[in-house]
């Protein structure tokens, strides 16, 4: 059934998606509650207790993997908090989360609840993307791109790594180009947290990218490009230089697996490096097709990558508990005592 004539694009983007705050609710009594219950909750609060663990073991370092929307969805504040607060240090990422929902917002533009019932012909003649119930405005997301080649335009025309690429567009960001202030690329930047996105290109900053070589090529110009094995080498540099690690991981997709693979390619390298310590997966992937997002963190440990006495797999949907366990973590305060790794200084030049 068609959307009504009234249903106008401002009608349908009218009700803004609010990223959840966990420093202004105290999720330690939710979670504790769950912890004496079973099935999901029960897993919840044990992944709430590793997660705690992680940050209060001084030698660990915490890193985020982002997959799917949940950033576009209500959760981007979560993450840009843990690294605010110190709770986590690296970021791994599809493009997507970090570009057409984050540097997205970060120009000042929205994301949008959606309302029931309309075709998705009527929008898309609205130029209106969507994200199961989430708007998005394409002639927004079309700003996006031309802002991401902006900045290739601006910077010299060489191979960059998605985290040296990233890192200049919180550059870009923080010498006034931001609408939105503390974005979570703009406080990566500020904290010294490396973001990485291993399939970058597979979001809105491919398209400003294709355009930036394009024009470049019909000018007979040099362009920059993205360097993927870079981003391996660099995130295997900081799995070294950390030692002790642990994930929380949002979804799978590639960010699960790059994340997990550098203690393998360090192992190739000839450099001994201990597995995941610490590692929490929420997904709502079947086990059964034997996919990488949805493989466990056991089978991780038969690869080498997981080490399985602090591990828990989470079958939820994301935005129901990441908030909980966030929010269990920041009020438990173990972020207070630790030590920011600001990892970004590995790469910084002489």
């Amino acid at each position: 059934m068609n959307a009504p004539v009234s249903n106008t694009k401002a009608e349908l983007l009218s009700q803004v998606v609010e990223h959840v705050d966990i420093t202004a609710y105290d999720a330690r009594p939710v979670i504790d509650a769950m912890r004496k219950m079973s099935f999901t909750s029960r897993d919840t609060a044990r992944a709430a207790d590793i997660v705690s663990m992680a940050i209060e073991d001084a030698s660990c370092s915490l890193w985020i993997t982002l997959a799917g929307s949940t950033s576009a969805g209500g959760c981007m504040h979560v993450y840009r908090d843990m690294l605010k607060y110190g709770m986590a240090d690296v970021v791994v990422a599809t493009g997507a989360s970090i570009i057409d929902m984050d540097f997205f917002e970060a120009l000042g533009f929205k994301h949008y609840q959606a309302q029931g019932g309309v075709d998705d012909r009527d929008l898309r003649a609205l130029y209106i993307d969507r994200i199961y119930d989430t708007y998005i405005d394409e002639e927004e997301l079309q700003a996006c791109d031309h802002a991401i080649k902006e900045i290739a335009d601006s910077l010299e025309p060489r191979p960059y790594s998605s985290r040296e690429f990233i890192h200049e567009i919180g550059r870009w960001l923080v010498a006034g180009n931001a609408k939105k202030p503390a974005s979570l690329i703009q406080t990566a930047y500020e904290e010294g947290c490396p973001i990485f996105c291993p399939a970058f290109t597979d979001s809105s900053a491919g398209f400003g990218l294709v355009k930036h070589q394009v024009e470049r090529m019909k000018a007979r110009q040099p362009y920059l490009t993205i360097d993927a094995v870079a981003d391996f080498r660099e995130l295997t540099d900081i799995k070294i230089a950390a030692g002790t690690t642990g994930l929380f991981m949002i979804g799978g997709g590639v960010p699960k697996n790059f994340a997990q693979d550098t203690v393998v390619c360090a192992e190739i390298l000839g450099i001994e490096t201990e597995m995941h310590k610490y590692a929490v997966q929420i997904t709502v992937a079947d086990v059964r097709d034997g996919a990488c997002s949805s493989s466990t963190l056991k089978e991780a440990c038969s690869w080498g990558k997981v080490d399985v006495t602090h591990e828990q797999m989470v079958f939820a949907e994301a935005t129901t508990v990441v908030p909980l366990i966030g929010s269990d973590a920041w009020h438990r305060g173990g972020w207070r005592t630790r030590e920011k790794r600001r990892f970004a200084k590995l790469f910084a030049k002489a």
